[in-house]
């Protein structure tokens, strides 16, 4: 598939358009930061990762409108204590002049992280992000328990990359942390970005366990994906187990193959489980996505 032909594959499928909630757009010098840093990932990961959509903030706007995007998400994350603060308003103000942007904010385990996370909440956010890979931290960090339980009253999700895929971080990264938040704050609303690779089936437990919790679509199954961070086929049944518990993400503009592909790459797993069809592709693509953000 290409891209020029999204529109007509969602409108295949009865969709007003798509709903992703897996997509990054960051200030333009940290962008650029995140772009060099895949530009020199090869000796980590094994393989190149070439960003498909290496364009200014107004041609990415325009390319992820052209695919049918209807709502889309400004994630982004920190890395050091004083980022999270500037990076939501970023996220926020992208959101005020563009309404199809969903209200997105971050945090890091810092001192006044409560009353950021309040803050942002106060101005309209309706998805938060957090990296703990990247950011280095343990999501169990005292500084975020208030956090979590804000969250979780507010049900709002939290997209959480602690699957240990690309590149693993001992004791940060990994299932058992978001379990010992789930242990305190079981009706937190967590998407587990990536389905948390490689971990698919640990994450898939914490899924079946926890009634709120979600896991995102990014990146798995592509043929690049599955070079680096195979998913294991005897789990799909546990997959179609959960049609309302998975929502698209695309990890776009920082993917190294064309938005098509992702999409191409959910249709052709009924070829292995023949419940992953059309209506849990409606599902995974729209429904579930809109119903998280309270749309």
């Amino acid at each position: 598939m290409l891209d020029k032909e999204v529109p007509t594959w969602w409108r295949t499928l009865g969709l007003p358009g798509l709903v992703d909630l897996h997509t990054h757009f960051l200030p333009e010098r940290m962008l650029r930061r995140v772009w060099a840093h895949f530009d020199e990932i090869e000796p980590l990961i094994g393989q190149q990762w070439p960003i498909e959509y290496r364009d200014d903030q107004d041609s990415r706007l325009a390319t992820i409108r052209r695919l049918g995007v209807r709502r889309f998400t400004a994630l982004s994350y920190a890395h050091r204590p004083g980022m999270a603060a500037s990076l939501t308003d970023f996220s926020l103000d992208l959101a005020t002049k563009h309404a199809d942007c969903v209200p997105s904010a971050t945090f890091y385990p810092e001192e006044g992280v409560l009353e950021q996370v309040q803050s942002a909440l106060d101005r309209g956010a309706r998805v938060f992000k957090i990296h703990a890979q990247v950011g280095a931290f343990d999501l169990r960090e005292p500084l975020l328990d208030p956090v979590w339980g804000l969250l979780a009253d507010a049900a709002i999700p939290v997209v959480i990359h602690v699957g240990s895929g690309p590149v693993s971080r001992p004791g940060i990264t990994g299932p058992h942390t978001l379990a010992g938040v789930l242990a305190r704050h079981p009706l937190l609303t967590a998407v587990v970005a990536h389905l948390g690779a490689p971990e698919y089936g640990e994450f898939l437990d914490l899924a079946e366990r926890y009634p709120w919790v979600h896991l995102d679509t990014t990146m798995v199954f592509t043929d690049f994906f599955e070079r680096l961070a195979p998913f294991d086929p005897a789990l799909l049944q546990r997959l179609a187990d959960l049609p309302d518990r998975v929502v698209l993400g695309s990890d776009f503009p920082n993917i190294p193959y064309p938005y098509a592909h992702q999409l191409e790459s959910l249709e052709r797993l009924r070829d292995r489980e023949p419940r992953l069809d059309d209506d849990w592709l409606r599902a995974v693509c729209w429904y579930n996505g809109l119903r998280l953000i309270g749309e």
